[in-house]
């Protein structure tokens, strides 16, 4: 995401320009809206704002006869510049399935524009402002455009709504429940009962056992709606590649090297500590950035964490940077697990440029990297930004597949067991949303959404 500092303004309601690299970015609140305006006969509309046929940026309304209308999740795509979603309709409630960017970076606009309720998990509510306040953040050093400001967040942080796992609630004429999703603690699935049908939103979810959550499990339904994000492709043995990675990690500190691992801060980076205290307690390891503020924020809510005294554990284990002072004595750990996932900022790159001068140290990618990331430059190229000069990075490169989404095998398993007659799967690219699909020819009916184009189903 990282683009030259060009001055952002703001003006609330009215149309915004913003302009980065050349290109124009237009979000123009009232007028951008693809939602159809024609009532609801019978069974349920889904309209994808964003996600439906992309991985990420997420935002569905989904309504009835009835008159009920609620969006799920409205986040954006940290692309270069960042992709947002169509303008949400009017709206009373919004429900954000988990803390991920993609899924909540948009919020703060909804209830700055609709007065929204925001509903989530008491975990989702607790790392949002963490979330909002790094976007903010970023985007006021890279210069792109946010639709949203200071006010906006603040009203959003009093606009939440927490409800339980298993808890049901009412808004309208509907029922809700939410279920564990097993992508990351807090991360629910949403379980809907409308007057004529059950549908159950699957969002990001994975139904294998990770070191910090439990699986999602199914529940029986009408309509599914799921993530297609690795449809058509198969996940390694979850034991295997953990077990992969911490060889690895020896063998770089067995040679006097250092292992830098850059992590998600929300799910990943708390994984690979878990499997680092649990496989090599012997090695000195040093935690670094913003996943070290969400961790505390894991560990006062501690229902939606497996096995919770572990987390407690690896707490007291790692050695958290706090300083600059702790920084520069990290250079001298074993490992260092720290963010940017994607090596597009953070504490990853400082570390980087002063490590990349040492061959027997290596740096271990432990997820996906997205196109124009520095991860996917270091992996393609061998070389990264730094401080604005793309730079060589003369040491060994290592990927390992430790994805909290739901492989081929576990939608498709997922999908049998909640027998829906109708199974939607978003949150994918064109091939893999197909190769998914082609697993459902007739029962369930499958339905690959298009952003802004409505989908009624009975």
């Amino acid at each position: 995401m990282e683009t030259e500092g060009i001055p952002r303004s703001f003006c609330r309601g009215i149309h915004v320009t913003y302009v980065i690299a050349r290109s124009m970015v237009l979000y123009t609140p009232g007028r951008t809206s693809t939602h159809p305006e024609a009532p609801v006969e019978s069974g349920i509309r889904l309209h994808f704002l964003g996600g439906g046929d992309e991985v990420g940026n997420v935002g569905c309304v989904l309504e009835d006869r009835t008159g009920t209308r609620i969006l799920i999740d409205y986040g954006l795509a940290p692309t270069r510049p960042p992709r947002y979603p169509s303008e949400c309709p009017p709206v009373d409630h919004a429900i954000i399935t988990h803390s991920h960017i993609d899924h909540i970076g948009m919020a703060p606009w909804l209830v700055g524009h609709h007065g929204v309720t925001l509903h989530g998990s008491t975990l989702t509510s607790a790392v949002s402002e963490m979330m909002w306040r790094d976007t903010y953040k970023v985007s006021s050093i890279e210069g792109y455009p946010l639709p949203w400001d200071h006010r906006d967040l603040d009203g959003a942080l009093d606009a939440w709504q927490i409800h339980e796992i298993g808890e049901w609630f009412e808004i309208g004429a509907w029922k809700f429940r939410f279920h564990r999703a097993g992508h990351i603690p807090g991360a629910v699935m949403v379980e809907i009962e409308t007057p004529e049908l059950r549908l159950l939103w699957g969002g990001d979810m994975d139904t294998r056992d990770s070191p910090n959550v439990l699986g999602a499990e199914p529940v029986n339904c009408d309509i599914l709606c799921i993530e297609s994000t690795y449809g058509g492709r198969e996940h390694p043995n979850r034991a295997e590649e953990e077990a992969r990675l911490v060889a690895r990690v020896k063998e770089v500190v067995s040679r006097g090297g250092l292992a830098l691992i850059p992590a998600f801060a929300s799910g990943r980076c708390q994984d690979i500590l878990r499997i680092l205290h649990k496989a090599a307690p012997h090695l000195e390891v040093h935690f670094d950035g913003m996943g070290t503020r969400i961790t505390q924020h894991w560990m006062d809510n501690p229902e939606h964490i497996r096995e919770p005294e572990g987390l407690e554990q690896v707490w007291r284990w790692a050695r958290r940077v706090r300083s600059k002072s702790d920084r520069k004595k990290a250079l001298d750990a074993d490992v260092i697990v720290t963010t940017s996932g994607m090596l597009d900022g953070g504490p990853a790159i400082w570390y980087l440029n002063r490590l990349r001068h040492d061959s027997a140290n290596a740096v271990l990618l432990t997820g996906y990297q997205a196109e124009g990331s520095g991860g996917r430059s270091l992996l393609e190229k061998g070389s990264l930004p730094i401080f604005g000069n793309l730079t060589p990075i003369d040491l060994e490169i290592d990927q390992f597949q430790l994805s909290n989404h739901a492989g081929h095998s576990e939608l498709f398993n997922f999908v049998r067991a909640c027998e829906p007659r109708h199974v939607v799967f978003f949150h994918g690219d064109a091939e893999a949303r197909a190769a998914i699909a082609a697993e459902f020819q007739q029962s369930p009916t499958p339905s690959l959404p298009v952003n802004g184009t409505p989908l009624e189903l009975k």
